[in-house]
């Protein structure tokens, strides 16, 4: 046989491995980018793709799609302290306006006790309306604003149920007044004592509260047992059995009070659970029960 045609054999079949070899070894390249693709967008991670091969279109690619998903965790970044920045300053806002809405709605109660003129008795109802209305819109902006993520990082430590409870009831006792309720406060002597996020539960304890003062027909009762099971109580007609079992859905609002966001009791819950306790509501002769225990 011509030695010239051996040669040109020999290549061709040390050509045809070299490529059967490279084209296997990108080939696994391909499968460990689509793997490490699949894990980095389901996981909170950031690794990047890792590659067995030295292709330089291969590493190219590569290297292109590390660096889009680089741009997407800062983007990501960016967004989170943007939205948590955003949620903070609603927070505050909607605080701040309820301090003065709270003294305003006072002061109109005692100018109503002071006039005479039926002009002027007709203009202060107007005024206390639209307070109500602008107190009404600030409990909101705190609903909105404590819409919560699951994953929210919570911030655990052994705290005092009675003293959180206790403080959260005395922050709404001009609300109280304003709106003539009393509450029927029993607090056990006994301290109880939880492994808890004391602002989480504040929230809870204010969304609860604030509940009572929209729906209560008169007065209202708050217990907490020295089995640490906390009960809020009042009577009122706006719900009944039927609505009550949707009381903690996701914007759920009762027909004839459409002016509140129904975000409240939802957001409650939802604190509530990533405390590891538990709430329930009920509805009995008129009386809406809501109990939780962490």
């Amino acid at each position: 046989m011509n030695i010239s045609l051996i040669i040109i054999i020999i290549t061709l079949f040390c050509i045809c491995m070299g490529s059967i070899v490279k084209i296997y070894f990108m080939k696994k390249s391909i499968k460990e980018i689509e793997k490490d693709y699949k894990y980095i967008l389901n996981a909170n991670t950031n690794n990047v793709i890792t590659i067995s091969s030295n292709d330089k279109d291969i590493k190219s690619l590569t290297n292109s799609i590390n660096n889009e998903f680089e741009e997407l965790r800062n983007q990501k970044l960016q967004y989170e302290n943007g939205n948590q920045s955003l949620k903070r300053l609603v927070t505050d806002i909607s605080h701040d306006l309820r301090t003065p809405l709270t003294a305003i709605s006072c002061y109109i109660e005692t100018l109503k006790e002071e006039i005479i003129n039926e002009k002027q008795k007709e203009c202060v109802e107007i005024i206390k309306n639209k307070t109500n209305e602008l107190t009404s819109l600030a409990e909101q902006l705190r609903d909105l604003s404590m819409g919560i993520d699951t994953d929210r990082k919570i911030n655990k430590e052994n705290c005092c149920i009675n003293n959180i409870l206790e403080e959260t009831i005395a922050s709404y006792y001009n609300l109280f007044k304003i709106r003539n309720i009393v509450p029927n406060i029993n607090i056990c002597e006994k301290k109880i004592y939880r492994n808890i996020d004391k602002d989480m539960v504040i929230r809870i304890f204010e969304n609860l509260i604030s509940n009572i003062i929209k729906y209560s027909d008169s007065n209202c009762n708050i217990v907490l047992n020295e089995d640490g099971k906390i009960s809020f109580s009042n009577k009122t007609s706006k719900l009944n059995v039927t609505t009550v079992k949707r009381i903690f859905d996701r914007y759920y609002t009762l027909e004839n009070m459409k002016k509140y966001s129904g975000l409240g009791l939802s957001i409650a819950k939802q604190l509530v659970e990533l405390n590891g306790g538990m709430i329930t509501a009920k509805y009995f002769k008129n009386e809406l029960y809501i109990e939780l225990l962490f």
